[in-house]
């Protein structure tokens, strides 16, 4: 009963957004003694801390772990999805395409899966599948922050539809006016729409709000040089 109240415990912690402290917690526990579907249990959410803690590597061996014997359909789910997540973040597209495919092929669809794939389509520079499954995650919400996002940046960066994404960038930003990669976007697609004002302003924004991201350095660097 010990076991299961630690591991309750961590649970609570994860839910609660303190992830390192959730993952001391489920560090903690012995689970010689557990069954299946709690040691299933456990790696998840060693996996889902390790994620939010941006330690990949070990977050892909707990996730992967759970993919092999978890009995249980959605979480497999889950866990391929946050696979393919990491795969992209750490430069793997193809993996993550595979992962993908795999919950597709299962009959799986929803707008993480068609964002992910988006994304991992943009980073190997394939535009219009990019731009083919962000329509299709915004088909089955048309106000999804993410696929609005991602379809605004891609049409305007990639010069498809520089109007359009300038539109869909706004709308992101409309929802969530505190996302530092929202207001990025907004702001390079006035920049790619040739307004500098506009593009100085919003870039400044996302700037002050996370100053050591990378795309946005870079692009600042862009337009100031452009003044």
């Amino acid at each position: 009963m010990a076991v299961n109240d630690s591991l309750q415990g961590g649970i609570r912690l994860f839910t609660g957004k303190r992830w390192d402290k959730a993952l001391e917690e489920f560090l903690k526990i012995d689970a010689s003694g557990f069954e299946a579907a709690e040691n299933a249990e456990l790696a998840y959410y060693l996996g889902l801390c390790y994620t939010k803690l941006e330690r990949y590597d070990d977050a892909l061996l707990y996730m992967e772990q759970v993919v092999t014997n978890s009995e249980d359909p959605l979480r497999v789910f889950q866990c391929r999805l946050t696979l393919a997540y990491i795969y992209v973040i750490t430069g793997r597209s193809k993996m993550a395409e595979f992962e993908l495919n795999r919950l597709m092929k299962g009959g799986f669809e929803s707008i993480q899966i068609y964002t992910t794939m988006a994304y991992a389509a943009w980073s190997q520079k394939q535009y219009q599948k990019a731009v083919d499954f962000y329509e299709k995650a915004l088909d089955m919400d048309s106000n999804n922050t993410t696929a609005l996002n991602g379809l605004g940046y891609i049409l305007a960066d990639s010069d498809i539809d520089i109007k359009r994404g300038l539109k869909l960038c706004r709308q992101a930003v409309e929802k969530k006016p505190q996302s530092a990669a929202y207001l990025d976007s907004l702001g390079w697609a006035y920049f790619k729409n040739g307004d500098l004002n506009e593009a100085r302003s919003w870039l400044r924004r996302a700037f002050d709000l996370s100053p050591h991201r990378k795309e946005i350095k870079n692009h600042m660097k862009i337009v100031v040089g452009n003044e």
